[in-house]
């Protein structure tokens, strides 16, 4: 077994033995679903997200590919596909880091410390600096609409084999969405 792979079992068998619900995919260990809770004493606070998390090959000195499955609103998610704009994720990735730093610091820090400066999605950011106590009502109505505990495990559906997107649908780039939301 090669050290990447044994480095991807570790941290994934870490991350299932954390406090977290991780769904594989399929039989690899390179894509699975993660149950993601808002972080408390935020607006965010009582919403679960499921989180398609994709290991690249190069895992762990290539970055996960990581993606909201289900709707949030936040200036740094995509709310169309989910792609996060997270720079320790996109850029400054490093073989240091493990899942567990991704779902205990990572995301929420994201959640908690907002970037209306470097958005995805515009109106949020927007709205979070024109108005934040309007941007709190926002989010706890995506919460209540779309991140309740009980409708996340039921979110998503994969592709049947003839809707199967070809590889090269997939960006191969650090920003590459890990998955798209159903509509």
């Amino acid at each position: 077994m090669s050290s990447p792979s044994k480095r991807r079992e570790m941290d994934l068998m870490k991350l299932m033995m954390s406090d977290y619900k991780v769904e594989m995919i399929n039989d690899g260990m390179q894509e699975f679903y993660v149950d993601f809770h808002g972080p408390k004493e935020s607006p965010y606070q009582g919403g679960v997200w499921r989180i398609r998390v994709e290991l690249p090959d190069a895992y762990p000195y290539k970055s996960p590919s990581i993606g909201f499955i289900n709707k949030i609103y936040h200036p740094n998610v995509d709310e169309m596909s989910g792609s996060v704009c997270l720079d320790v994720i996109n850029q400054t990735w490093s073989p240091m880091f493990d899942l567990v730093n991704v779902f205990e610091v990572f995301l929420p820090q994201l959640l908690l410390y907002p970037n209306p400066s470097d958005p995805l999605n515009g109106e949020a950011a927007a709205l979070m600096m024109r108005d934040r106590t309007a941007y709190e009502q926002r989010v706890k109505e995506f919460c209540e609409k779309y991140a309740k505990p009980e409708d996340v495990g039921a979110v998503p559906e994969e592709k049947s084999s003839d809707e199967e997107l070809s590889e090269d649908d997939y960006a191969s780039s650090d920003e590459a969405v890990a998955g798209q939301a159903d509509l």
